[in-house]
């Protein structure tokens, strides 16, 4: 009878009904009453649908694996795990979406309503669109920091990427903090936006966190601190100022920062000091002296004067014709 099925199976008197109106399990036979009679080997299958349901199959599915001899076991196996991680990375989705929303504190549902707004625009496939979406969420009182810098760390529209530094330099302060813990990532390209996007906040936290990037073993995220540093009056930048224009790696750029730091004496000796030891060093070619030379010119200071003096007589025409123009550039400033 159902109600002993349903005893032994664990399983509703419902559910086996129902389970018995697709098909999937068929009393093997009546009493003399009428009642359904259920064999061990009925009660043995509905163990095996209850064990397939707990896999996530669906009961069609379930009885294609139980009565098709075609049906495979790996074929509906490799269809789960497919559709599971679909399901987990939907799911994972969802609480990130749900965390951003709760950090960005939503007075309410309006506030709630505007955020998710803002996060469907940011997965839009239009740069237009993000981009529009990133400019208005600057005049939202609760806007989702998080969210914003998963997006810059993402974008590869230079428009957006710009936007969304904008933003977040109007932003709470929160930034810096999760813009760091990206300055380690896997890959290059999302340290560089990291960095950059530093670079482009104002305050205390977020030059903190550019000295800590300046020990970073990606040359990159180091040269981009040390430019924003420099630009900052940070003299602990110098040395990888200086080692950029030794490489030829944004030499300019960081010869400019080496000229705004040199207003201050002491830090324009130390500045002199790193550019005349790179120059002393054995194996430094006439291409790097050659920068070294032209980094030397807005350096004040007896010792970048000497440096320029030898430099004047360099073995390479071009290092010492240089050096020769910058020593008559610096006395006609002393006339």
């Amino acid at each position: 009878m159902i109600g002993e099925a349903a005893r032994r199976s664990g399983v509703s008197a419902r559910m086996l009904r129902h389970y018995e109106s697709l098909g999937l399990v068929r009393p093997s036979g009546r009493t003399g009453s009428g009642y359904r009679e259920y064999s061990g080997r009925d009660i043995q299958r509905v163990f095996h649908v209850e064990s397939l349901r707990s896999l996530g199959l669906s009961l069609r599915e379930i009885g294609r694996a139980l009565d098709d001899p075609g049906c495979t076991p790996s074929a509906l196996v490799d269809d789960l795990v497919s559709r599971t991680r679909e399901h987990i990375a939907a799911q994972r989705a969802l609480l990130a979406r749900l965390r951003r929303i709760d950090a960005a504190d939503p007075a309410g549902w309006d506030d709630v309503l505007q955020v998710v707004a803002l996060l469907q625009a940011l997965e839009s496939k239009s740069p237009d669109t993000r981009q529009r979406a990133v400019l208005a969420c600057v005049d939202r009182a609760a806007a989702p920091v998080a969210a914003l810098v998963e997006a810059v760390l993402g974008e590869t529209d230079p428009n957006v990427a710009g936007a969304l530094r904008w933003a977040l330099a109007r932003s709470p302060d929160r930034g810096p903090e999760l813009l760091a813990e990206a300055l380690s990532a896997p890959a290059a390209a999302v340290r560089e936006r990291a960095v950059r996007c530093l670079a482009e906040l104002p305050g205390d936290a977020a030059a903190a966190q550019l000295r800590v990037a300046l020990a970073s073993p990606d040359t990159v995220v180091r040269g981009h601190a040390a430019l924003a540093l420099g630009a900052r009056g940070a003299a602990e930048a110098v040395p990888t100022l200086v080692d950029m224009i030794v490489a030829g790696r944004n030499d300019t750029d960081a010869a400019d920062a080496l000229a705004v730091l040199a207003s201050d004496t002491a830090t324009a000796d130390r500045i002199a000091r790193g550019l005349v030891d790179h120059l002393a060093r054995h194996g430094t070619d006439a291409p790097a002296r050659g920068r070294l030379t032209q980094a030397l010119a807005d350096i004040p200071g007896a010792r970048a004067q000497r440096a320029l003096v030898a430099l004047a007589r360099d073995a390479d025409r071009a290092v010492a014709l240089t050096a020769a123009y910058l020593l008559r550039r610096r006395a006609a400033r002393r006339c």
